[in-house]
């Protein structure tokens, strides 16, 4: 049987710091949350690997190293209020919530939906609220400290950054496979944005429900 505690430490220690994490408040929250409790049953004895999971929808589980340099990219702080597009198995989720003041997570997936609910709830994390919503859209209302969008776009939407609150900052995967850039976009006090380039990934392009077919008489 593995031992959880010992796999996670392991995992902060060997997989998350040595990819350029170094944000002790991260570590120390990913050394806390137990991500085998996020993960779907079939893949338990990979939850502390360092490779994405396969999720139903053609999506994924972020590996822990992406998701500790989203976490360290974006600089949550304990006021900040988050905007998660792509709920997933609620891990990431589970995390922002334990750094910020609130997460609002929004999935195209009802099964991701619920899913993700009943794992927050087990964890007894109270400061995210889950629900359906297609992002391609339309978003939560309000003005956010950070957004964080956990699955790739071909180009940056301008939404997403009319979404950040003057000193936002914004966590998004740019381009088309095979390669794509993780990219930090910031909003100035003053309404100007700028983006920074992290390091390359490919992760599943984000999903939007089709048009429903127009009618022909």
């Amino acid at each position: 049987m593995m031992n959880t505690d010992s796999a996670r430490q392991q995992m902060v220690e060997q997989q998350v710091r040595t990819w350029d994490v170094f944000d002790e408040d991260v570590l120390a929250t990913m050394s806390a949350i137990p991500r085998d409790r996020f993960v779907p049953p079939a893949f338990a004895h990979c939850a502390y690997a360092d490779a994405e999971i396969p999720l139903a929808h053609g999506q994924c589980m972020l590996r822990p190293s992406i998701a500790g340099r989203i976490l360290q990219a974006v600089d949550l702080r304990p006021a900040d209020r988050v905007l998660e597009i792509g709920t997933g198995t609620g891990y990431l989720t589970a995390c922002i919530a334990a750094l910020s003041s609130s997460v609002v997570s929004i999935d195209i997936f009802d099964d991701f939906v619920v899913a993700a609910t009943r794992r927050l709830a087990d964890e007894n994390v109270q400061n995210a609220d889950v629900s359906r919503m297609d992002a391609m859209v339309g978003l939560p209302a309000g003005a956010y400290d950070v957004v964080i969008i956990t699955s790739s776009m071909p180009r940056l939407d301008p939404r997403l950054v009319e979404a950040l609150k003057p000193g936002g900052r914004l966590f998004v995967v740019l381009g088309e496979s095979p390669v794509k850039t993780a990219t930090l976009v910031t909003r100035s006090e003053g309404g100007a944005t700028a983006s920074q380039d992290l390091f390359e990934t490919d992760i599943p392009a984000i999903v939007a429900r089709p048009a429903a077919p127009a009618f022909s008489f």
